[in-house]
């Protein structure tokens, strides 16, 4: 190596990471990326998890993003298809390809287009997501509901809640009634905490400028083919998704950085910082023989949870303190791999066996456990051993590490599992090949409790002089995938400018 180059170590190899690193190596030669990472793979929180012939992504991550920057990188790797994909033959889709491409029938290097469909069952119906103000949506809902729904969202549309909450800001973009019945239950679910104490700071994140009324003009807009208008994301119809799950990109990625001077060390623990005046001169870790090896450093980019990193630091009492107890949800997937899969197609979009088209569906029944069900079948088909008559369906679970769910044995999770499978008709127990569990701890940060020092947090954070926060947990920002990859490349252009450090 050459003595000269600088060295800029990043714990974690999820987007974030990766595009540090990417970004690092395409625009300067003079700075070595070093990535230490926990897992014997890459991908971190957008990974996929590979099973007898099959994979299963962390979540599911639909590929979409409005900077061309970001797409570049992603098609740098992988080709989008210009030929349909072996679901859309055996099926018989009619669907638009561009001229320039690959053919996923040809070769593996491809980034399949899909439609998105997800749904919300709730009363053994199921209702589109994002939701649309449809007849069959008013007929499912009932005409007394539908009428009430009209006139709650009427009436946020001109009486305001001051939005100090999550609550606030949800009922003045849907209505109270609608608020209700698709979003409060499921909302307490996934966050274990009911919408009234959860910060607004989570709806301005992720749902941003949608509204129903903004449903609605898409609806409408959409049946006039000839008009041309941007989207928001969360209303996107079409998605990219890399043939073999999201896990194909980050491996190419990763190839990429270590073939052209970057390293990447997996199966390491990010340990401590060996710090002088306020800047880290090393990161000490422990490796796959469980031995402390440490990395002299010129810059640091962490994507960790803070309440990770700042072990690592000097920092007042209490604010240590805050940062420990920064609030996160934990994720639990199980996944089973079965013969049959009895929930039919409620579209017109042709699909192999007539099974539904969702790549989700949003578990809103009373006494749901399970928050979300995801069907690999319709993310990839190439995803699916034998895709033509198996099917891999995941029940997904939003727990805290230390709830007595978390703690049970795989065997007793996957019990659970099944019975909700059974109990929600999705299979029996007899159509069940294999099953198994996946668990990601601080999967989602959370906006509660000491969240609300975060400011106070990243100030102190902010005075090492040579470290950088990034990714979702990296800032405590439950933010998306290209989201995570522009701040990684922003703080690699901000290294690039010696070091010239931004907030």
């Amino acid at each position: 190596m050459n003595k000269d180059k600088q060295i800029a170590l990043i714990i974690g190899a999820g987007p974030a990471g990766l595009a540090v690193a990417y970004e690092l190596i395409v625009n300067n030669s003079n700075i070595k990326p070093i990535i230490i990472e926990k897992n014997s793979c890459v991908g971190g929180l957008s990974r996929t998890v590979y099973k007898d012939g099959s994979g299963v992504d962390i979540g599911g991550h639909r590929l979409h993003t409005n900077n061309e920057y970001i797409k570049k990188i992603w098609m740098k790797f992988l080709t989008v298809q210009n030929s349909p994909s072996i679901d859309d033959i055996i099926a018989k889709r009619d669907n638009k390809y561009p001229t320039n491409g690959k053919n996923p029938e040809l070769e593996d290097d491809v980034m399949l287009i899909r439609r998105r469909f997800s749904s919300i069952i709730y009363n053994s119906n199921f209702f589109p997501y994002p939701l649309k103000m449809s007849l069959e949506t008013f007929k499912k809902l009932g005409f007394k509901t539908s009428f009430l729904a009209g006139l709650s969202y009427i009436k946020s549309m001109f009486f305001k809640h001051k939005e100090n909450s999550l609550e606030d800001f949800m009922i003045n973009r849907f209505g109270n009634v609608l608020y209700g019945i698709f979003f409060k239950d499921y909302t307490k679910k996934v966050w274990g905490k009911d919408p009234s104490e959860l910060s607004s700071e989570w709806g301005h994140q992720r749902i941003r400028k949608l509204s129903l009324f903004k449903t609605v003009l898409n609806a409408i807009l959409s049946q006039f083919k000839f008009l041309k208008f941007k989207k928001e994301t969360s209303l996107i119809d079409e998605f990219y998704y890399p043939k073999f799950g999201c896990s194909q990109l980050w491996d190419l990625m990763a190839k990429f950085i270590v073939e052209n001077g970057g390293e990447i060390i997996l199966n390491s623990q990010f340990e401590d910082f060996n710090c002088v005046d306020n800047k880290i001169i090393g990161v000490k870790y422990r490796n796959q023989y469980n031995l402390i090896d440490e990395i002299l450093v010129n810059y640091v980019v962490s994507t960790i949870p803070i309440k990770d990193l700042i072990k690592g630091l000097d920092a007042p009492y209490d604010i240590k303190q805050e940062a420990l107890n920064l609030p996160y949800r934990d994720y639990i997937l199980v996944s089973f791999y079965t013969n049959n899969f009895n929930l039919k197609n409620h579209t017109d979009y042709k699909t192999i066996n007539n099974i539904t088209p969702d790549c989700w569906i949003y578990l809103q029944e009373n006494g749901a456990i399970a928050a979300r069900i995801q069907m690999m079948n319709n993310w990839s088909p190439y995803l699916v051993s034998d895709f033509q008559n198996k099917y891999l369906i995941s029940l997904e679970y939003f727990v805290n590490e230390n709830e007595e769910f978390w703690n049970k044995t795989d065997d007793e999770i996957i019990s659970i599992a099944l019975m909700e499978a059974q109990k929600y008709n999705l299979f029996s127990s007899n159509d069940v090949l294999k099953s198994f569990v996946i668990k990601e701890k601080c999967a989602y940060p959370s906006y509660f409790g000491s969240y609300k020092n975060i400011d106070k947090i990243k100030n102190h954070l902010s005075k090492t002089k040579n470290l950088y926060l990034a990714g979702r947990n990296g800032q405590h920002k439950y933010n998306n995938m290209d989201e995570a990859m522009v701040c990684g490349i922003n703080i690699a252009r901000e290294i690039i400018k010696n070091g010239c450090k931004n907030d």
